[in-house]
Formats: structure tokens, sequence, C-alpha cells
């Protein structure tokens, strides 16, 4: 196993820029064990394999590979009501709610440097559920209708092909860094987010 290891570290140290760096990546091991340091390798190894490709195809990857993460409330993970994981927690765990999958879609996504001001978290009403969903919308351009990436429907597909979604409203951190704070709850879970994306909290 420790060969093994090896050597996907190092597949994955030559392959360009990591997500997770070797210290990092250690932290994570010790916390959550070989299984999840491993998931971390074969996220690498996703990335790898669509980093120069088209932004459909690195759509298609990050949302089949992050759906493998099982679901979970945050009532049994965090003991609270409503807690925004980092991506680092969300696989480490290998479970999450909704906003989880966004947030780890999304940033996965931005490390492929597909623009982020394509890509939005989006509260829907869901016709299957009985409590709010939120699901990551891709817009090729301001005015195209956005793909929809959903934990809940393993397949992308446009919004006008969701008819069991109906949308609530859309934000984007970044963007909302760089405006007014328009929307005063999600700009705080936001704002916690980044802080412990910033200290890298497992």
């Amino acid at each position: 196993m420790l060969i093994l290891l090896s050597l996907l570290f190092t597949n994955y140290a030559v392959a360009g820029e990591p997500y997770v760096d070797k210290a990092l990546l250690n932290e994570i091991g010790d916390k959550y064990g070989v299984f999840a340091k491993k998931r971390f390798f074969f996220l690498q190894e996703t990335f790898d394999s669509v980093k120069n490709k088209g932004d459909l195809e690195k759509l298609e990857a990050v949302n089949n590979f992050f759906n493998e993460v099982r679901y979970s409330s945050d009532m049994k993970l965090y003991g609270k009501s409503d807690y925004w994981a980092t991506p680092w927690e969300f696989l480490g765990n290998d479970k999450g709610d909704c906003e989880d999958y966004v947030i780890s879609k999304y940033f996965a996504l931005r490390h492929l440097e597909v623009d982020y001001k394509k890509l939005f978290f989006t509260y829907v009403r869901s016709t299957n559920f009985k409590e709010p969903h939120m699901v990551l919308t891709y817009f090729e351009t301001p005015k195209s209708e956005p793909l929809i990436l959903d934990n809940n429907n393993r397949k992308i597909f446009p919004a006008s092909q969701r008819k069991d979604l109906t949308p609530i409203y859309n934000f984007n951190g970044d963007m909302l860094d760089e405006a007014d704070k328009n929307n005063e709850k999600s700009h705080k879970k936001w704002d916690e987010l980044k802080l412990n994306m910033q200290r890298k909290k497992i």
C-alpha cells in the first residue's frame, strides 16, 4: 500500500500544479486515513485527464467524480443544521449535503481554469424533495440557458429539461466580493467558507 501511494504521489506531483499540496495531503491522511488520501490522488488524475479539454468535458468529469461521494446531512456530520464544508472536509469524510457537492465542484472547476463568472450556486425547489436544494449552474454566456450539475441527478442537463427544479436565486461568491453584499445570508456563509479555505480546514 505504501509503495502504491508513493507511486501515485509521484504521478500527482509531476502532472502539473497539484490541487492539494503534499503537506495538506499528509494532514488529510493523518485525519481521515489512507483511503481518503487516495481519493485526492484520484481527483488529481481526473483533473489531469481533462486539463486541456473544453469546458463541457471538464464539467462532466468533475460532476461525475464528486457525485460518487455519499450524501449525508450537516447535522449528522457536523452537528449543525447548515454548514458549508471545504472540499477537503467533503472528500475527506466522503460524505456531504447538496451545498458541499456544489462547493467542491465549483472550486474544482476553478482549479481547471473554467471562468468563475460562468458558475453559480443556485438555490432551487425540487418536486422530489421537501427541503431546500442547491445545484451548480454553468452559463456559457450571460444569456445562455444554464446547465445543471446536481448530486441528485448524475447527468448534466440544460435547465429546461429539469422540470423537477424551480430556481429561487443564483449567486456567485467571487462576484459578490466584487459588488455590494446583496444577499446577506449567502454572503455570510461564503465568507465563512473563504476563511476556512484560507485556513485549509480539514
